[in-house]
């Protein structure tokens, strides 16, 4: 069986190479000049490959990580092959760099359902198979494969990351992690997720050996009470837990490199006065707590095969039915949120370059009230969001949460390239779908990436004061 499902595997992994490399072909001959952000990346980049290290342009925000994989990559192929002139380190050449993040993401993909599904292992080959062929095609990422951006290596670094901290090996973890860094300063919140599964393990069990000793099976660690009572048993037993020195030096040395990296980047901060390296003027951050229900939408949208079912409603109108004053409460913070925390990046106004632009201009432009009438549906993306992590554990599922805010909240601008790392975290630990529903899936994905290539293609249009040709995308 392992056999057939290595075999079933490779032939995936070709077919899905061969393919991206066809689109990839055809991307590049439509558009040969770098487009977008690709303006700042390509010429840093090729700065790199012609040995100039020193000179930084001030335009870019995220550290060196890309050019310098792609300059690692290139210079010893360059070296092997002979070549020379114009084709060295050329926007195609530098674009082929992100399809091969692509190989080892599906790889990464395919490793981390293995391991995360461990006790299925023995039925679940055609459909672990799938989830990553599938994960691996997810529309916002896969179509950023055909660029010069940082997206499919900070989403590979990412991974990678996460794969040492499941398999124990946390010095490896902290260096990749370091790396992910180096692609995406905001990376680092997951890092600290990485440590984070550490400390929520412990955590939980301790917390089920206190509750086993008191036997409370009510309170097991895999349900999240959803009442004031056991929001404060978790506060008080979280805070006894993190004072408590026998406890904080067992975590310690299992997860030190994490806690090193950590200190590197609070260095890294202070020496930087911020995050952002370069431009600061369109990179502030803020509390904008309406960013969670946009993905919470944006997970139910693109999830909708895997995670939604008739039974699933039925559950959720019943938890509306047992406790409305929760959903009530939970409403009126909502509305205030809305009401009180929504910013709109200038970017998000202007650029019509984007699929969020449209989605802003026909959706929540339309009237005023638009952003609080989507409420509801808000709060029962939120819900399906949270139902699908039933079986994970208490605290692992508090851990998620606090990243996934970390990661969302403080971003002014509605940018859908946010949502990779954190979609594909929520979508790796659902419990694995029945083959069907990952058919519908991949229909899904495969529709939504002929559908958006196509218009970056074919929809060309030019601003009144340009003869630039400008492209659709996310």
């Amino acid at each position: 069986m392992e056999k057939f499902e290595g075999y079933m595997f490779t032939a995936l992994c070709s077919t899905n190479f061969l393919i991206s490399c066809l689109l990839f072909s055809r991307v590049t001959r439509e558009q040969r000049e770098p487009y977008m952000d690709e303006i700042f990346h390509v010429p840093q980049a090729q700065k790199y490959c012609q040995g100039k290290f020193n000179e930084w342009d001030p335009m870019i925000t995220t550290l060196p990580g890309l050019y310098l994989v792609s300059v690692g990559v290139i210079k010893p192929v360059v070296w092997l092959t002979e070549l020379t002139g114009e084709v060295v380190c050329s926007t195609a050449m530098l674009r082929f760099i992100n399809l091969l993040f692509n190989c080892g993401n599906l790889y990464l993909i395919y490793l981390l359902l293995c391991k995360l599904h461990l006790r299925e292992k023995t039925r679940t080959t055609s459909r672990r198979v799938l989830s990553a062929l599938s994960l691996s095609t997810f529309p916002v990422l896969y179509f950023f494969n055909f660029l010069y951006y940082t997206d499919a290596g900070s989403t590979f670094f990412i991974l990678f990351t996460y794969l040492m901290t499941l398999y124990g090996c946390h010095k490896a973890s902290a260096l990749l992690g370091v790396c992910s860094v180096l692609f995406r300063q905001t990376n680092i919140i997951w890092v600290a997720f990485c440590a984070a599964t550490l400390v929520a393990g412990k955590m939980d069990d301790t917390w089920r050996v206190e509750h086993t000793k008191k036997r409370d099976e009510k309170s097991a660690p895999s349900q999240i009470p959803l009442s004031f009572s056991g929001a404060k048993r978790i506060l008080l037993f979280t805070l006894e837990f993190l004072t408590s020195p026998n406890h904080i030096k067992a975590v310690l040395l299992v997860a030190w490199p994490y806690a090193l990296v950590g200190i590197g980047f609070l260095v890294f901060v202070a020496l930087n006065d911020g995050i952002v390296v370069g431009d600061r003027t369109s990179h502030e951050a803020c509390l904008n707590f309406p960013q969670l229900f946009y993905f919470f939408s944006f997970s139910l949208f693109f999830s909708l095969p895997v995670s939604l079912c008739y039974h699933r409603v039925l559950r959720f109108l019943q938890a509306l039915k047992k406790q409305p004053l929760f959903f009530l409460l939970v409403t009126g913070i909502s509305l205030l949120l809305v009401w009180k925390f929504t910013f709109v990046h200038k970017y998000l106004l202007a650029d019509n370059r984007h699929f969020p632009f449209y989605v802003w201009k026909k959706l929540f432009q339309r009237h005023e009230l638009v952003r609080f009438l989507l409420i509801p549906p808000y709060i029962f993306a939120g819900w399906n969001f949270l139902d699908s992590f039933k079986s994970r554990s208490l605290f692992w599922s508090l851990a998620f949460l606090a990243c996934l805010v970390a990661a969302t909240v403080p971003q002014k601008l509605l940018e859908f390239r946010y949502f990779i790392v954190p979609y594909l975290m929520y979508r790796l630990h659902m419990p694995l779908p029945s083959l069907p529903r990952l058919i519908g899936e991949f229909l899904l994905y495969t529709a939504v990436n002929v559908a958006t290539i196509y218009i970056f293609i074919a929809k060309t249009f030019h601003w009144p004061d340009s003869t630039a040709t400008q492209r659709f995308m996310w």
